[in-house]
């Protein structure tokens, strides 16, 4: 039996349940020399801010056990120059784009979020809220439910576009965080994000990473997201994106039974640039020795 990968999340059909972490895939013009990369669900582009970003001083990313540490520091060349010089050619591609969005306040969010609604070719806005807000002290917006929904709701009020909101795994209830943004207008969550972790070198005693801290990512945080996937599918009902440590079918057809409509893919890309292709191809492979759809694994470990 040949399986229809396609799913659906919200208003809005992917063609299969995969898509790339953003961050971790470039604009994806970066992949094109590998394969085809509008036969993915999705991509999502690298954090977009109003103003173009340098990031943070290297060394800015090292190798942990199953995993990586990264501070990049949000680097990017500002929404308007992906506008102008990068959407275009994704457009041309039928590339199917996630705009990933990233700011310190209120005003910010909205006000990427109306420039991106300008344009076409954007399937989705993904709101990331696991940023400091300088207005409450640095307290992120992600580990706040009111803060979380009112980024949502701001968001929401300049944009058709549909909206994604990609929850921080260092919300102590992150199912609170979840039912907050979705009461707020989200159309679907994606979760997770990293989870800050420190390398030290033993021979200089000093952190691996300039900024001391950064994100991990990679299979060791597998379990984690799966559980919190699991958590946040059984407190809403808008679709949820399950991210982390997504290496192959197998792991992705794990978080689709755990609740996740799609997957998205993000430090596989480092190791193996085909990683979210092959994914792709094996869980159609899977649900085709099954006689099933993708769309028939979502949740049913929930069941």
């Amino acid at each position: 039996m040949r399986c229809d990968p396609s799913v659906k999340v919200g208003a809005l059909t992917l063609k299969n349940p995969v898509l790339t972490a953003s961050g971790t895939f470039g604009y994806g013009l970066e992949f094109e020399p590998y394969f085809d990369i509008s036969a993915l669900g999705a991509i999502c582009t690298k954090g977009l801010s109003l103003l173009p970003r340098i990031g943070n001083a290297p060394p800015r990313i090292c190798e942990t056990a199953s995993g990586m540490l990264n501070a990049i520091g949000l680097a990017n060349i500002g929404v308007e120059a992906f506008c102008t010089d990068k959407l275009p050619s994704l457009r041309e591609r039928n590339v199917t784009v996630v705009a990933n969005i990233f700011a310190t306040s209120i005003e910010d969010f909205a006000a990427l979020a109306r420039r991106l609604d300008r344009e076409q070719g954007i399937a989705a806005i993904e709101v990331n809220i696991s940023c400091p807000n300088v207005d409450k002290g640095g307290l992120e917006f992600g580990v706040d439910p009111q803060m979380a929904a009112a980024v949502t709701s701001a968001v929401k009020k300049v944009t058709k576009l549909p909206v994604w909101v990609k929850l921080s795994p260092e919300a102590g209830r992150i199912a609170v965080i979840a039912r907050a943004c979705e009461e707020a207008g989200a159309d679907a969550l994606c979760a997770i994000n990293t989870i800050r972790g420190l390398a030290i070198d033993v021979q200089t005693w000093k952190p691996r990473l300039s900024n001391r801290t950064g994100g991990l990512s990679g299979p060791a945080l597998k379990p984690i997201a799966i559980r919190m996937v699991w958590e946040v599918a059984k407190a809403v009902k808008v679709p949820v994106i399950g991210i982390g440590g997504v290496t192959c079918a197998e792991d992705a057809i794990e978080f689709m039974l755990a609740g996740a409509t799609a997957v998205q893919v993000g430090s596989a890309n480092f190791r193996d640039p085909l990683a979210a292709h092959k994914i792709a191809q094996g869980i159609v492979d899977y649900c085709e020795r099954r006689a099933i759809d993708p769309r028939e694994l979502i949740g049913k470990a929930l069941l």
